[in-house]
């Protein structure tokens, strides 16, 4: 048996964080590359590799090899949002048919799935965000960075912190919440209620693009939210 280091073209699939990764070979046996992921971290599929010409080859491209950005709408007519990590209790996704929830492609169908129930959802890591107004009509849904000179949104006006139990933030009107049979006062014991200008809200989460600025020197933006109706 041997092991050597060949390079990788993942043909945009995410399986590896190596650019070269390791091949074992065997006598009478085709080489494998053990290391790679099973499945994509973007779209959720396996990928067929061949070993040949000095390299480790994905032969199929990956449908979204920068990523998932989604674009959803919620309607707020109370115009006070209930925000908070966690609103399972009342909205929740029906799983089945969904890709892995561990890929870009499985977040972006949990996205659109709780937007038609009528919460506005996305995951976020165990980063703590908050959602901060960025202009009237306007917020972003972020943690602020750090860095000398770097763009801050410390200056910005908070207005709910949310705590990432679930490592999610979850929206949801206020109005839509009761209706369904959520706490008025209490969405939970760390949720908070926005008031905001009564309308149409369009989300665009980017967490599932593929390139993201986690070093915490800059702003790390989740979502932006905006007012467009």
């Amino acid at each position: 048996m041997s092991i050597e280091r060949l390079p990788l073209n993942a043909n945009g699939h995410a399986l590896s964080r190596e650019r070269e990764v390791a091949v074992v070979s065997g006598s009478g046996e085709e080489p494998i590359a053990p290391c790679l992921a099973y499945t994509c971290a973007l779209c959720d599929r396996p990928p067929k590799i061949q070993i040949t010409d000095g390299a480790v080859q994905v032969q199929d491209p990956c449908p979204y090899p920068n990523g998932i950005t989604t674009t959803i709408t919620l309607s707020v007519p109370s115009g006070k949002m209930v925000v908070d990590d966690d609103l399972r209790s009342v909205y929740d996704w029906d799983r089945e048919g969904l890709a892995s929830y561990g890929t870009a492609l499985g977040q972006a169908q949990v996205v659109e799935a709780m937007a038609a129930i009528g919460c506005a959802y996305g995951p976020v890591g165990n980063s703590c965000p908050g959602l901060y107004r960025t202009a009237p009509d306007t917020y972003v849904i972020a943690i602020p960075g750090y860095g000398d000179g770097a763009p801050s949104l410390r200056d910005e006006s908070c207005l709910a912190s949310i705590c990432t139990g679930l490592w999610a933030y979850s929206i949801a009107d206020a109005g839509h919440w009761e209706e369904r049979g959520g706490d008025p006062h209490v969405p939970g014991w760390s949720g908070t209620i926005v008031d905001v200008t009564p309308g149409t809200y369009r989300f665009t989460h980017t967490l599932g693009a593929r390139i993201v600025d986690a070093d915490g020197t800059a702003p790390q933006i989740f979502a932006r939210v905006e007012r467009v109706d």
